[in-house]
């Protein structure tokens, strides 16, 4: 590259492209919260961000390093204090507010939140909360401000360490540190990760910094690139002009095939995707690109200008209108309309914050602020009023705030209801240690000799015959299953996968006691995989009976699973789906907020579900042998 630089500025740096590369991270967060399943990796999003604001604050503060030979961190704090608090404030009024207003699980743990959300503390609050980033049963309403949180803790600690860095260390140097930095976040998190840790390195600024650190990587790797595009040698161009496109084409496959339960984006995926951010950010720096010119479209532009005040209201807003509207599905036309509406007043919130919050504020400062507002008004009278109302509305916000925090309820309505079927699990667990039932005895009253067999149906098992391994809505279901099963082995743990399954039925073989008819529910954390369903059905052997449950959950890969299971089923002779899903559609209000958990009455309903499958099965004739046992002929 040739010496030629930028002028160096500290003020109005703008690179054309970047604010669409923003809109395209917040559409993709976005549509992952508000669409049921269409971008299942729209999460990325957060990932672009993270190196957009790693590069732009790294290229600002070297810039003014450059243009005045110091960085005034004072100055530096204060401006983002600006950029960022008055918008967040404003938000944190109208939801709490808002969140009183409409009672329920989102006024769960909100002082905690609020507490988080000022402090900047929100992804350790959430951590320390044992919250799960990727529970959709837990309305916590300021969830999206972990990202806010890393961030911040960023322009907290980096400023101070780039003085440091400034002091006569190699540019080659500083690169070279920062991508090892990155590099070692990315292999924590990896390290990290298990199952069951996959939130503590999402949310772990130790873990997820690895994007904010390459972006400031590309900062100093590009602070002497040249100004003008034909100061760039030839081969350079081609290559940046080759790499954005499919950076960024890279990056939108991955935000439709990633999903967030699956081990790779914390094995490198999320990691990739920072790097893939960085070559696109580093192809809108070559000057008249046609992607920084695509990208910077006006549509784009004015969506990527009002990004931030998108993001922060976009989640709690959904949350609001899902519990203003508990009755409407989440699946469906129902589902994309409620995604609709909350999008609808997310722009519009998100535009008056941007227009007289935001800009106002962070150009002259809150007076500048005020003077927007009244302008609005002609005469003294007017401004008097104009601030009248103002004022009224702080306090109301405050007053609602107050007042949400001091309504929550401790605990919210689907962790009461596992928390029942869990406390049922443990008596009747107990009870039978301290007086074992021995498997294989007759339910009372499931033969009367008395009657005449040849006139009625043959009876379904009984509970003593039955092994059921599920997860949280089995849990939710185990009363009512003890009570209509008298006898039942039920093992339902939080957040299952059909995963674990057949380990579980191996240590029951191994130890006798797996029933006659085994009972699996585990669809509602993830998808389920045929294979896995195969390898069950050969472990408990053709002289037992099985009964799939399908799922109820406003998620993703609901269809899916339901498919799955329905084919399984219709495929083997001695396996039974139970239709939960078409069974509780004409009585959604039975379910909790969450559209997935329920109570004694949405348990009845689960319960006779079962119940029915199982008349099915003991309805079936004898075998005529061994091949008969399926229903479909096998593929040749």
């Amino acid at each position: 590259m040739t010496s030629t630089t930028r002028a160096p500025k500290a003020a109005g740096y703008r690179v054309a492209g970047l604010d669409g590369v923003r809109a395209i991270a917040v559409i993709l967060v976005i549509l992952y919260h508000l669409s049921p399943g269409a971008v299942v990796g729209g999460y990325l999003g957060v990932d672009l961000f993270f190196v957009v604001s790693g590069f732009l604050i790294t290229s600002l503060l070297l810039r003014e390093h450059a243009a005045n030979g110091k960085i005034a961190l004072g100055a530096f704090w204060r401006r983002r204090a600006r950029r960022l608090l008055p918008a967040l404030g404003v938000l944190l009024l109208v939801c709490c507010t808002a969140a009183y207003a409409v009672g329920g699980d989102v006024l769960v743990g909100i002082g905690s939140q609020v507490f988080g959300a000022v402090t900047f503390s929100s992804n350790w609050v959430f951590l320390a909360n044992a919250s799960d980033y990727f529970d959709a049963t837990a309305p916590e309403l300021f969830r999206n401000l972990w990202s806010l949180a890393v961030e911040e803790q960023f322009y907290l600690i980096w400023p101070l360490l780039l003085v440091l860095v400034l002091l006569r260390i190699p540019r080659w140097v500083r690169v070279t540190a920062l991508v090892l930095l990155a590099a070692g976040s990315a292999v924590w998190m990896a390290t990290l990760w298990a199952p069951d840790a996959a939130t503590r390195v999402y949310y772990g600024t130790d873990t997820h910094f690895f994007g904010l650190a390459i972006g400031a990587a590309l900062a100093f790797a590009s602070a002497r690139w040249p100004a003008h595009a034909l100061e760039w040698p030839r081969w350079q161009r081609i290559a940046l002009g080759l790499g954005g496109p499919i950076a960024l084409g890279g990056i939108l496959v991955l935000s439709l095939v990633m999903r967030e339960d699956a081990p790779d984006p914390f094995l490198g995926g999320l990691a990739a995707v920072s790097v893939l951010a960085t070559v696109l950010i580093a192809t809108l720096l070559v000057p008249g690109t046609p992607l920084a010119r695509a990208l910077d479209w006006l549509p784009l532009r004015w969506v990527g200008e009002r990004s931030y005040g998108l993001y922060l209201w976009h989640w709690p807003v959904y949350l609001l209108v899902l519990a203003a509207l508990p009755s409407w599905s989440r699946e469906g036309w129902s589902g994309w309309a409620l995604g609709g509406i909350a999008a609808v007043i997310t722009l519009a919130a998100a535009t008056a914050s941007y227009q007289f919050v935001e800009q106002p504020i962070r150009r002259g400062g809150f007076r500048a602020a005020w003077a927007t507002f009244a302008s609005w008004f002609a005469g003294a009278r007017h401004a008097f009023v104009a601030g009248v109302w103002v004022v009224v509305l702080v306090m109301v916000g405050g007053v609602g705030t107050v007042a949400a925090i001091s309504a929550d309820p401790g605990r919210g309505e689907t962790e009461l209801l596992v928390q029942a079927g869990q406390q049922a699990l443990e008596e009747a667990a107990a009870q039978e240690t301290a007086s074992p039932t021995p498997t294989g005895t007759a339910t009372p009253g499931a033969d009367d000799p008395g009657d005449d067999e040849t006139d009625r149906p043959p009876e379904p098992v009984g509970g003593d015959q039955i092994s059921a391994i599920g997860d949280s809505v089995m849990l939710a279901a185990a009363p009512t299953l003890q009570q209509r099963f008298p006898g039942i082995q039920i093992d339902a743990a939080v957040s299952r996968s059909i995963y674990v399954a057949p380990d579980m039925i191996r240590s029951l073989i191994r130890k006798n006691k797996l029933r006659k008819v085994l009972v699996l529910a585990l669809g509602t954390n993830g998808p389920i995989d045929r294979e896995v369903l195969e390898e069950i059905r050969d472990l408990i052997g053709p002289d037992r009976q099985m009964v799939v449950v399908n799922v109820q959950a406003p998620r993703y890969w609901t269809d899916g699973v339901n498919k799955t299971l329905s084919a399984f089923a219709l495929y083997y002779r001695d396996v039974e789906l139970a239709n939960w899903h078409d069974a509780i559609q004409p009585s959604l209000n039975l379910l909790a907020g969450d559209q997935i958990h329920f109570g004694s009455a949405g348990a009845e309903v689960w319960a006779t579900t079962l119940r029915d499958a199982l008349q099915r099965l003991a309805e079936l004739p004898p075998l005529r042998d061994d091949r008969a046992n399926q229903s479909l002929p096998q593929p040749v």
